[in-house]
């Protein structure tokens, strides 16, 4: 990936208030940012053949519809040939990653036989009842196992965890009592560790101690292998979900710190594995840590940090150059006691850069209502009706500590800040592809409903120019639903101009204003004040630059024309848009300001 070397940044953001966007003059100077001296991102992989067959049907590889976001979540799928048909369809809107959803390990609790029982009722799970090794159950072999090198060795604790990856013997350490059990089509990986956390590579079982037994329910065929063959097919990088920590029981927003230690063993086991199978696949874009946490003050002392911290560390020993992404989310609301301003979130973003991880893709809220998409002189209006569900019948302002520019905004003042004290993160978008509610909810589960390409344009104007890319959250089912489904109005208008960013800037001897968006090409750039209005052609009266801009999020175009600022009112608020010749233009324009 490209990193921040965006001349007249820092100056801009520090002259940027944290509600309202200014203008600043042309005679300030800009401050150079250094560069990182690596990128946590590889480069893309290239589509093998414009077009391919396989069993699941006749497939092409090219990109037709491209669009602002280039990146979704998608959802573990047991039929393959689902997974070919949406990297087809992602790449066909210019998305070049996938994010998988993966699943979470857990403490069970066991019978007098040795059976894994549920946690919600303690009847025997069916899904590892099949683990049986010479008519034992996998915890009895374990434990016989284990003594027969020390008699005071025993299985002190049971971890599960399911998945639909197979493992090669790469993931066991000491293989004289980790072993691979197969039942059916039922494949388990019995893995034993030291309850400490250490897991010694010694494998010197003499020693007694007490042992975790993590259980894995896998597959007898790799979903990863899969996914990654795909992403060779076409061009796109692959982050497969990592174990999700064991939640604590009395809060379950956070890690559970007692079991960190067998996470982290479990992890460094699965990712010793990944390096071994997956050495030098570019479509192994990284690895993604689905637990969740909320961007606030109190983030810093949240034990789910430590699962970040450890697991960057197993990625940086087994997995070299390749990130991990974690996708926090932001609430915003002031009638909540845990709502957080933008100077709180960009805290928090300072903790999880110094975690090690290397993607920062805060969800934006806006699909959930936890944040409004508004610009400064908007904060009188009346909220999206979509948002009342959540917020109420009330205004942005009383409904919002501020909208999700403001927070970007200072995430991006704050990822500065943690680069200079030299760590490498990237800040991506993650906007969230669905409304609140809806009368036809898109997934199996919950209330959320089908949103639409403008509000889904207006979330990509709202990151601005403060990210370096934009993901969404999701492709199935939320992409995917209703008629017309938003993929299908995606490709219907992608070619609308999205215009994210305008600052007041002189070209040679002309005064002027610059914009940054995504489909300038052919447009005319329309600003509009009280009592005045102009609309300036690209082509005929300014500058475009196609070029990918170090730092900037792929696709964003910058252009140039000249203006007479004296004719715009000092403290006014202007909107400035772009229009095509096809008569598509910008469904949210920008608001500005020049600094009075």
């Amino acid at each position: 990936m490209r990193w921040l070397l965006v001349l007249l940044g820092v100056a801009i953001l520090a002259a940027v208030a944290a509600v309202v966007l200014v203008l600043p003059s042309s005679s300030e100077k800009p401050k150079p940012v250094a560069k990182p001296s690596a990128s946590p991102t590889p480069s893309l992989p290239t589509p093998k053949v414009s077009e391919f067959t396989d069993p699941c049907g006749t497939f092409d590889t090219d990109e037709k519809y491209t669009y602002a976001v280039t990146g979704y979540w998608i959802m573990p799928k047991s039929n393959p040939c689902t997974w070919r048909h949406q990297l087809q369809e992602i790449h066909r809107l210019g998305g070049d990653t996938v994010i998988r959803i993966g699943y979470g390990m857990q403490y069970r609790p066991t019978d007098d036989q040795g059976r894994i029982l549920r946690r919600d009722n303690n009847q025997v799970d069916d899904l590892y009842a099949g683990c049986v090794e010479d008519g034992k159950t996998c915890r009895q072999a374990a434990d016989d196992d284990l003594k027969r090198f020390n008699p005071a060795n025993r299985v002190s604790r049971t971890f599960v965890y399911r998945t639909d990856e197979a493992f090669s013997p790469s993931l066991f350490r000491c293989t004289d009592v980790e072993k691979t059990i197969k039942a059916g089509k039922r494949v388990y990986y019995r893995i034993l560790a030291p309850e400490d956390g250490s897991d010694d590579a010694s494998c010197n079982l003499s020693v007694p101690r007490k042992y975790d037994m993590i259980l894995i329910a896998a597959s007898e065929v790799d979903s990863l292998t899969q996914l990654l063959n795909l992403g060779d097919q076409f061009g796109v990088r692959v982050f497969p979900a990592l174990p999700l920590a064991p939640r604590d029981s009395k809060t379950p927003t956070r890690a559970n710190p007692q079991h960190i230690g067998v996470l982290t063993t479990l992890t460094r086991r699965i990712l010793q594995d990944y390096g071994a199978r997956f050495e030098g696949r570019d479509s192994l874009g990284g690895v993604y840590q689905p637990f969740e946490v909320q961007m606030g003050a109190t983030l810093a002392s949240n034990p789910t940090l430590q699962v970040y911290a450890n697991q960057h560390n197993i990625v940086e020993q087994e997995l070299p150059d390749k990130p991990i992404l974690i996708s926090p989310y932001l609430d915003a609301r002031k009638r909540v006691g845990f709502g957080q301003t933008p100077a709180q979130v960009a805290e928090a973003f300072k903790a999880l850069a110094r975690t090690g991880v290397g993607i920062i893709a805060p969800q934006d809220s806006r699909g959930t209502g936890k944040v409004g998409l508004f610009w400064p002189d908007q904060r009188d209006d009346e909220v999206d009706p979509r948002l009342r569900p959540v917020v109420g019948e009330t205004t942005y302002g009383d409904a919002y500590h501020g909208s999700t520019r403001d927070y970007y905004r200072e995430m991006s003042i704050a990822r500065e800040q943690v680069m200079a004290e030299g760590y490498q993160v990237e800040l991506w978008a993650n906007v969230e592809a669905f409304e609140p509610s809806g009368d036809q909810p898109c997934a199996p589960q919950g209330t959320r409903g089908k949103t639409d390409k403008k509000r889904l344009d207006e979330a990509v104007t709202m990151a601005g120019r403060y990210v370096q890319k934009v993901v969404s959250y999701m492709w199935s089912d939320f992409m995917t639903c209703g008629s017309p489904s938003l993929e299908k109005e995606i490709m219907k208008d992608h070619e609308r101009p999205i215009a994210v960013d305008a600052i007041r800037r002189n070209r040679d001897i002309q005064d002027g204003i610059e914009i940054r968006g995504y489909n300038l090409t052919g447009g005319t750039v329309t600003i509009e004040w009280t009592g005045g209005s102009k609309e300036l052609d690209i082509a005929a009266v300014g500058w475009l630059d196609q070029n990918p801009q170090a730092g900037l999020a792929e696709g964003l175009q910058t252009a140039w024309v000249p203006l007479d600022w004296s004719l715009v009112p000092p403290g006014e608020w202007i909107r400035v848009g772009v229009r095509l010749p096809s008569g598509q233009e910008t469904t949210e324009p920008l608001r500005v300001r020049i600094s009075v």
